[in-house]
């Protein structure tokens, strides 16, 4: 491990060169942190930490957040807790609204500042894993001399952004470790737990936010969770941010009403098929819910018995 000054002098060598910003994400927060946030590499400044009434003003804005949260944090800690990691839920701002360690480790991470009402923002303490995720709005690895202060420099850091219903940036996980035997390896399993757990939280708030709602999953190849809520006519009521860049979806379009076998390209029936299709289904939803039984098929549909067979002949439905 790099000495404190030796970390700083680096720092400020490769914040200074605007070529290394371009081409290094790392270089790039280590620039914005002294050019945005006036911050030294050198300052043993701890994180921001809220007053009780401002932690609790924060919970309650993020309430869903917290509830929807609340077993992933718990089955990942399950898994790495051991491992001498913590694990932080933060909002938007970072700041650090739940938290999970073994007692054993709590003094090592208070003393870092890896606690509930801290905030982690690079703008507190420069490059980190949650602060740098959300100025960046990607997951991050963020180890030991990554960090912008020196006092930083022993810890490592996996953190992934988690959007909420309409894709916008509204919170992180991050995954810490103080241990200076984590290898790259186990860095490289930990950020993809936490990306994993970022992604089923953003799915448990989108189908929190669309309850009643059918939910579609968008077969892509992209990071994140792509899914649509549909309502009963298949128009889209909304869409994840992996499924909306997928399928070129914004607020707008979603507002003035897209059908979602449009979106994915569904075989549709031939001009003037849409309604006899439609009714097709009805019928055989009743069917199926009746079992077989014709005449209760048609009570739950509110007409006669004859009506029924005289439409299920026209539709060829034996």
């Amino acid at each position: 491990m790099p000495s404190i000054r030796d970390h700083s002098e680096r720092v400020y060598r490769i914040a200074h060169q605007s070529s290394a910003a371009v081409t290094s994400p790392v270089a790039a927060s280590w620039r914005r942190c002294m050019t945005l946030h006036g911050l030294a590499p050198e300052d043993a400044r701890s994180p921001w930490r809220l007053s009780e009434i401002e932690f609790r003003q924060a919970r309650e804005s993020s309430g869903a957040l917290i509830a929807e949260a609340a077993g992933e944090l718990d089955r990942l800690f399950a898994t790495v807790g051991k491992a001498g990691c913590c694990l932080l839920l933060t909002d938007g701002k970072g700041v650090a609204l739940e938290r999970r360690g073994a007692g054993g480790d709590d003094a090592d991470f208070r003393g870092i500042g890896l606690w509930s009402g801290t905030v982690w923002s690079e703008a507190s303490v420069g490059t980190n894993g949650i602060g740098t995720a959300i100025a960046d709005e990607r997951p991050v690895l963020i180890q030991r001399d990554q960090h912008f202060l020196s006092r930083n420099i022993g810890l490592s850091c996996a953190t992934a952004p988690i959007r909420d219903e309409s894709g916008k940036l509204a919170a992180a996980i991050d995954i810490s470790t103080c241990r200076d035997d984590a290898s790259e390896a186990t860095l490289s399993i930990l950020s993809q737990a936490v990306r994993d757990a970022a992604a089923r939280i953003e799915a448990n708030l989108f189908r929190r936010a669309f309850v009643g709602a059918r939910i579609v999953l968008v077969p892509v190849d992209r990071a994140g969770p792509a899914l649509l809520a549909v309502d009963r006519d298949d128009l889209v009521l909304g869409a994840t941010r992996a499924a909306r860049l997928w399928l070129g979806l914004d607020d707008e379009r979603i507002a003035a009403g897209v059908p979602a076998s449009d979106l994915l390209q569904e075989d549709l029936p031939g001009e003037g098929g849409e309604l006899p299709d439609a009714e097709r289904a009805a019928l055989r939803r009743a069917l199926s819910r009746a079992k077989g039984n014709v005449s209760m098929a048609a009570d739950l549909l509110g007409i006669s018995r004859a009506t029924l067979y005289r439409k299920m002949k026209r539709l060829a439905l034996n």
